[in-house]
């Protein structure tokens, strides 16, 4: 079966009726989360909202005024997840966001016509591919494309598309003997009706679910922005049609004019700009790095030459490292002496170290981790690992003094 988005790919608005509708589950992942929303699944009599297939995501759009969040295909009919009730029988009207339905169009149609060259040209098969929200990929089945092969591979596929080729859907029946002309990769097991066939005249002709352009001059451009290492030996293509080569070059300038600014250089000298700045920024480190490691070694020694100094020492600094806060506790007799420090934000996140006597390490490090929201492990009179917050440092710090206090009273 064919839906009417399949047969008239630029019809934004349709008339159908509701065949069914029953309680659902989507599951989801939003802003990094995993989310099972409920709502309702429903089947129309036909729909101009495409089903996810063929590397081609699915469309939005609305039945009424209800937002379709998911279209799936279930055999040959095309199910819809709202969030919201439908009426059996009754009638409604659907929209499609066109901004992403003719994007879609124009990746797809896209991939078929580089597809098709990639092939002519250099005899390079198209394995899989994927079309992503801001680029799209195609998977060669070649360990490597050449810089000249990929510019006489765009440069073609432009002609084509100022060639205003048309490109038109052949219906066929699965046994008629033209099917074993066309491209393919297989059809899904649960596939029924005809075959449908995209056919880009004069340059392909492949089996294909999707939604497509009507003519390579809608594609308006394709760039091919360069290659991959992909699995197995292959190669992945990374192109953009239409529409999103305009918005990749307006971003792009953006991008250009706010790198001048901060540069103070023109497009041409921020790559050596750049260069210059890192070799800067490691210079700078590596002098900070050393600086550190000498203050950290004073530190200790100020401390160590205090006659009044007592067994317990406690610090925290903004800046610092590991390397900073073992320096420390090297250079300190930490058999004798309790010593706790942090570096990080006062309030914030940071790294922390507890050396001394083993008897009091052992007990007290899992309090550190307990006040400071933190993961750590420790041995042979060290504890030390990271802090989510170091907010109740100060409580952290009084209770290993008073600890140190009753220990030195013990003794006396």
């Amino acid at each position: 079966m064919a839906f009417q988005c399949q047969r008239d790919c630029y019809m934004k608005e349709f008339v159908t009726t509701v065949v069914s509708c029953s309680p659902s589950e989507l599951k989801q992942e939003i802003n990094g989360k995993k989310e099972t929303l409920k709502g309702f699944v429903i089947k129309l009599q036909d729909t101009i909202l495409f089903p996810e297939g063929g590397g081609q995501p699915d469309d939005h759009g609305l039945i009424g005024d209800v937002p379709v969040l998911r279209v799936t295909r279930q055999g040959p009919e095309a199910v819809h997840f709202v969030d919201s009730p439908l009426d059996v029988g009754q009638e409604v009207q659907l929209k499609v966001d066109w901004e992403r339905r003719f994007d879609h169009m124009q990746q797809h149609t896209g991939q078929h016509l580089v597809t098709a060259l990639a092939d002519t040209m250099f005899g390079y098969k198209t394995t899989s591919w994927e079309l992503g929200r801001q680029r799209s990929t195609i998977e060669l089945d070649t360990p490597s494309v050449k810089p000249a092969q990929l510019q006489a591979l765009e440069e073609a596929v432009n002609e084509k598309i100022r060639a205003h080729v048309p490109v038109t859907v052949q219906l066929l029946a699965i046994d008629d003997p033209a099917v074993e002309k066309v491209r393919s990769r297989g059809l899904p097991e649960d596939h029924a009706g005809p075959i449908r066939i995209i056919d880009i005249e004069g340059i392909d002709a492949n089996m294909c679910c999707g939604t497509h352009v009507s003519n390579l001059s809608h594609l308006q451009v394709i760039k091919l922005l360069g290659t991959e290492k992909g699995k197995k030996n292959k190669t992945n293509l990374i192109f953009l049609a239409g529409n999103r080569v305009l918005k990749y070059a307006e971003k792009s300038f953006s991008t250009e004019r706010s790198l001048v600014s901060l540069l103070k250089t023109g497009p041409d000298e921020h790559v050596e700009a750049v260069d210059k700045l890192q070799k800067s920024v490691k210079l700078l480190q590596k002098t900070n790095l050393s600086l550190l490691r000498d203050m950290a070694v004073l530190i200790a020694q100020n401390f160590m030459s205090n006659l009044q100094r007592g067994n317990f020492f406690s610090l925290h600094k903004k800046e610092g490292d590991n390397e900073f806060m073992n320096i420390i506790a090297n250079e300190i007799n930490t058999e004798e002496t309790l010593v706790f420090l942090t570096v990080g934000e006062e309030k914030g996140p940071g790294l922390f170290l507890l050396a001394g006597p083993s008897e009091q390490v052992t007990p007290m490090g899992p309090r550190v981790l307990d006040l400071l929201q933190g993961k750590g492990a420790g041995k042979n009179g060290r504890f030390q690992g990271k802090a989510n917050s170091l907010a109740r440092r100060g409580e952290m710090e009084a209770l290993l003094q008073q600890l140190c206090s009753h220990h030195t009273t013990e003794e006396e």
